[in-house]
């Protein structure tokens, strides 16, 4: 089995040089490719590249800008190997990682994988506090963090892995972005393939982004999902309209106190309270606490918002997403 690691980037040279510098210290004993994807960057990284020759095996190439998963497809059509891994470019590979990889792989093979992610120490609070709100059990079912608990997983694609036999009867990621790592995923469930999550081949996700690309970001993760149940409505779940439901929770919680009906809004304090000492304990940090309980309300807002929108023009409006939404949809 010989793997090769996708990597597209879009203006993040130094990214790129941190991403190579963890996989030349990989304890894999065995041979691998680099596929790196340059999607029309203005600040290309083939200097860097270079710097990596001889330390690793890499290929290089450079293509209009066609967004993220047309990117990873072009690289795996010319991967030479049978295993393809993705990760985005803001993420740092453990040393031990492909050998965990290799491990599940060969003790229970699928098609089809996705790792957690983690925070590294030398990350920043706010970077931090980001991270607890994607991975925590207390916010997403700890999906991101490695707990995930449903018997079907839905791989990432910042730590993904595919085989060529699985990428090619799928032929790969579709134009939506975000959201087009779960239409893969339920794409190859149609064709009869499995996904499953390997709880120890963890990438430390250093998510380079401020409070408001935070927001966007997750708004985008909302406007996806009723999209993704219009195309797989046998996919549907309840625990998709949770972040909405939170926020209408939320509003009902301060129309009861016209009726000096504080119950509800006492809920809502608890749970923020829980969230607040969580993180602060498992950060060893109060600061990172309270940037955390910041996160988790931004994480439900944008994603609740973008949901609740969605889902009235898609949904509700029968408007095609491509028209509703046309943003989300890179033009290949």
């Amino acid at each position: 089995m010989i793997f090769s690691l996708i990597i597209p980037v879009y203006n993040r040279p130094d990214e790129v040089d941190e991403l190579l510098e963890s996989l030349s210290k990989s304890d894999y004993n065995e041979a691998f490719e680099i596929v790196l994807v340059e999607d029309g960057s203005t600040l290309p990284c083939r200097d860097v590249v270079m710097n990596y020759q001889g330390k690793l095996n890499i290929s290089y190439y450079f293509k209009e800008n066609s967004g993220p998963g047309d990117s990873r497809n072009y690289g795996m059509q010319r991967a030479r190997g049978d295993y393809f891994i993705i990760f985005d470019s803001d993420c740092i590979i453990p040393s031990q990682y492909l050998t965990e990889v290799r491990k599940e792989l060969d003790e229970k093979y699928v098609d089809c994988f996705g790792g957690p992610d983690k925070a590294l120490d030398s990350f920043s609070d706010i970077q931090k506090a980001i991270n607890f709100a994607m991975t925590s059990f207390l916010t997403t079912g700890g999906i991101r963090g490695g707990s995930e608990k449903i018997n079907k997983f839905q791989p990432r694609s910042f730590n993904m892995g595919i085989s060529k036999k699985a990428f090619e009867a799928s032929n790969g990621f579709g134009n939506i972005h975000p959201g087009e790592d779960p239409d893969l995923s339920i794409r190859l469930w149609n064709l009869g393939f499995e996904t499953r999550l390997f709880k120890e081949a963890y990438v430390y996700h250093k998510r380079r982004i401020d409070w408001e690309k935070f927001s966007i970001q997750v708004n985008k993760f909302g406007v996806a999902r009723p999209i993704l149940n219009s195309w797989y409505p046998e996919h549907n779940k309840l625990t998709f309209f949770f972040p909405t439901l939170f926020l209408l929770g939320l509003l009902l919680a301060f129309l009861l106190l016209i009726f000096n009906i504080d119950i509800l809004l006492q809920l809502y304090f608890v749970y923020f309270v829980i969230i607040f000492l969580t993180a602060s304990i498992q950060n060893k940090s109060i600061k990172i606490g309270y940037l955390s309980v910041i996160a988790v309300w931004k994480q439900f807002f944008g994603y609740g918002t973008g949901f609740l929108k969605s889902y009235i023009k898609v949904i509700l409006l029968k408007k095609k997403p491509q028209e509703a939404f046309p943003r989300m949809f890179f033009k290949l």
